[in-house]
């Protein structure tokens, strides 16, 4: 039967709206990864990346009620709540993370042994991820992708380049984490002024008050288990592997980036259709099929591509040739899970994802027991973040 109309033109507008936010999640990354790259090649001897990449990370960890929140306030904004409400709802779990910002720092630097004001100078940034995430969702629930695309790549810039520019002024470690904390309150700025200028506001429709800050804190549960599930494996290589084998890992564990962060534009423009009730179930089958196929594509180039690793890295990698798919599935299977966990903050389910934590235990359990070698430790990885996916969609649709 012939397409219609009203259908190549959703079909037309779905891609063009994937594609448009892939380039703006694309530009985003780039910057932060030429961020790391002047910042260990050309400013920062290692002992200062070091400090600055840990408080980065200390800091994104920080940044996961952000990721929550903006999921949210899309939902809501789908089911018709009234943005103004939604907005405070932004700010009290901007207040929220404040709070836990100024409970973290003297912990965080005890841990990492930092100082405490360039620790502060990171973790700042964490409450104005939140503002900035508010917006976000406001404009991802009112379905504005090409907004939204431009919005994240001016806010990527708008990170990077003070950073870069603090380290090129010789700041050092504390002024570049600083500067990209200033990046960051002006990306707030910019953020709620695009939502104030761009679309409709809704007008609180839908029944029954939005869903408030507990409803934050549930999401968030569900967006960190997918951090930990991602990088768990990672982090307990060292634990199991000798140091050459732990490079190795490393090396393979960018294919699974790769894999796991491509198809993610593919959520972000399903996520509105994922929290109508009414299509919810058709466009999470939709999702997992298109975000399934491209890990599908991803995982056989990655294959093809194994023998290249030798004459890129050197003949230290040569145990990574077989296995390259491998770590590209395990991050293809991520995307999956990805999408079904979103589905479940769509639709106020956040409960399955104690099955995804329950796999994520056992992960750990068997790495630290069975696995002894890189092909053991990404065989365990691969094997749960299939089960975690697999049972959790069977909950979710």
């Amino acid at each position: 039967m012939q397409q219609t109309q009203p259908a190549r033109r959703r079909s037309s507008g779905t891609v063009g709206a994937v594609g448009s936010v892939a380039v703006g999640s694309m530009v985003a990354n780039v910057c932060m990864y030429l961020v790391h790259l002047t910042a260990s090649a050309r400013y920062l001897d290692v002992s200062e990346y070091g400090e600055f990449a840990v408080l980065l990370s200390a800091m994104l960890v920080l940044g996961v009620p952000a990721l929550a929140l903006q999921n949210v306030i899309a939902r809501e904004v789908v089911l018709g709540h009234d943005e103004r409400r939604l907005r405070r709802v932004g700010v009290q779990t901007t207040l929220c993370v404040v709070a836990l910002v100024a409970v973290a720092t003297p912990l965080v630097a005890l841990l990492l042994r930092t100082g405490v004001l360039t620790t502060l100078a990171a973790l700042a940034a964490a409450p104005l991820l939140a503002l900035i995430a508010a917006g976000q969702g406001i404009l991802q629930g009112r379905g504005e992708f090409r907004t939204l695309s431009w919005v994240l790549a001016v806010v990527g810039i708008l990170r990077a380049v003070p950073i870069i520019g603090a380290f090129t002024a010789g700041a050092g470690p504390a002024g570049g984490l600083l500067a990209g904390t200033i990046g960051a309150a002006a990306s707030v700025v910019l953020v709620w002024a695009v939502v104030g200028k761009v679309g409709v506001p809704s007008g609180g429709g839908a029944e029954g008050p939005p869903a408030g800050v507990l409803s934050v804190v549930r999401a968030s549960q569900v967006q960190l288990v997918l951090i930990v599930a991602s990088s768990v494996d990672l982090l307990l290589s060292p634990q199991v592997l000798d140091a050459d084998s732990v490079g190795v890992y490393a090396l393979g564990a960018i294919a699974t980036k790769v894999a796991f962060w491509l198809p993610q534009a593919i959520g972000v423009v399903f996520y509105p259709r994922l929290a109508d009730p009414a299509r919810s179930r058709v466009s999470l089958r939709q999702a997992v099929t298109v975000v399934a196929a491209v890990g599908v594509v991803l995982t056989l180039c990655a294959g093809a591509a194994g023998p290249v690793v030798p004459l890129v890295f050197g003949d230290g990698y040569d145990e990574l040739v077989p296995l390259l798919w491998l770590f590209a599935y395990i991050g293809a299977t991520l995307a999956v899970l990805q999408v079904v966990l979103l589905s479940a903050i769509a639709r106020d389910r956040t409960r399955v994802a104690f099955v995804a934590w329950v796999v994520v235990a056992a992960e750990v359990i068997c790495i630290l027991t069975l696995a002894g070698s890189v092909l053991g430790v990404a065989a365990i990885a691969a094997a749960a973040v299939t089960v975690a996916a697999a049972v959790t969609w069977a909950l979710t649709r």
